[in-house]
């Protein structure tokens, strides 16, 4: 099991910035990659950000150039560095692991709490 606790939510203006964390503990040899989830009300959960246990990152469209994924890995912590804010990114955050099955498709995904961030003046 892997256990996840996000933090660094909350309001900020539109423009701001806010830094979401992400500490991973448990059994987290072997994670194939880690990343970020966002859901609005009434919205599917979308993916905005991963980085792969190589290193390799991914941005959804709206959050390229404004939003930046990185690690800590001897602090097996993970970071969203979230900048020029705007209310279409006002959604609860949920921090992602995940850890492919050997000779399978599938793959088996860990899940945060979630945090609020909610961009408004």
């Amino acid at each position: 099991q892997v256990q996840l606790v996000e933090s660094g939510g909350g309001l900020v203006q539109p423009g701001g910035s806010l830094r979401l964390s992400c500490a991973a503990s448990g059994s987290i040899f072997s994670l194939d990659g880690m990343g970020w989830y966002r859901q609005a009300p009434a919205s599917q959960r979308e993916l905005v950000a991963s980085i792969s246990s190589g290193g390799s990152t991914y941005y959804t469209d709206s959050v390229k150039g404004r939003f930046t994924i990185s690690r800590d890995n001897a602090k097996n912590t993970v970071y969203l560095q979230m900048n020029s804010l705007k209310p279409e990114d006002t959604a609860v955050y949920y921090c992602n692991a995940y850890r492919r099955v050997p000779l399978s498709t599938r793959r088996l995904d860990y899940w945060g709490q979630g945090t609020q961030v909610t961009v408004s003046s």
